[in-house]
């Protein structure tokens, strides 16, 4: 089974590859990796993709890192987007989307607003399979530096204690590790998963 993988220089996407075993895992970034095949290219110039049945996206950014609301949105959305409708010329009929607790393409935040608006855009793309993950924070070392996300991974244990199981933090291997159980299964349908059911996944 040949699967593409964006967002493979990230947290997630980095533990699916590490963690993929045997699975033939290609990964579509804008920088090459060292030892790793892939193809290489712009998100807004996307070149036809190696046929695959599964694609994985676990593109993001923060508004903070982008600098700016559209810059933002040019990752979580835009680049999210394209690789989809790339991997659906590609013959893709399972794709597994890293959304976040809290998407709703009615809030008011920008954050919330855009995984929403993401969500449903793939949605009416109709892959015949569509897992949506909805993780809450998520716990593992980030090559880049996010001080306000480093000081919620310190203080996540604490902030568990009070909070539904829904918006508490997860390991991001968890997240990985669910995303390659899930791309192995088949039955069609659209599937959101947070947490707890991330969890029992991989239990």
């Amino acid at each position: 089974m040949r699967v593409l993988l964006a967002g493979a220089t990230g947290l997630v996407g980095g533990l699916v590859l590490k963690l993929r075993g045997d699975m033939a895992i290609i990964p579509v970034t804008r920088r090459p990796i060292p030892g790793t095949p892939g193809v290489v290219a712009d998100f807004d110039d996307l070149p036809p993709l190696p046929e695959a049945r599964v694609a994985i996206c676990a593109l993001g950014t923060t508004r903070a890192k982008a600098g700016s609301d559209a810059a933002f949105r040019a990752v979580d959305h835009d680049a999210v987007l394209a690789f989809a409708r790339a991997a659906k010329a590609a013959g893709v009929t399972h794709f597994i989307l890293v959304s976040s607790v809290g998407a709703n393409p009615n809030a008011r935040l920008l954050y919330p607003r855009t995984k929403g608006e993401v969500e449903a855009a793939l949605e009416r793309m109709a892959f015949p399979r569509l897992d949506i993950l909805q993780p809450g924070l998520l716990i593992g070392p980030r090559a880049e530096r996010r001080p306000v996300e480093r000081l919620l991974q310190w203080a996540a244990p604490l902030m568990d204690r009070f909070l539904p199981r829904a918006l508490s933090s997860l390991p991001a291997k968890t997240v990985a590790a669910a995303i390659l159980a899930l791309a192995a299964q088949s039955g069609p349908g659209v599937f959101r998963h947070d947490n707890r059911a991330l969890a029992a996944t991989v239990s």
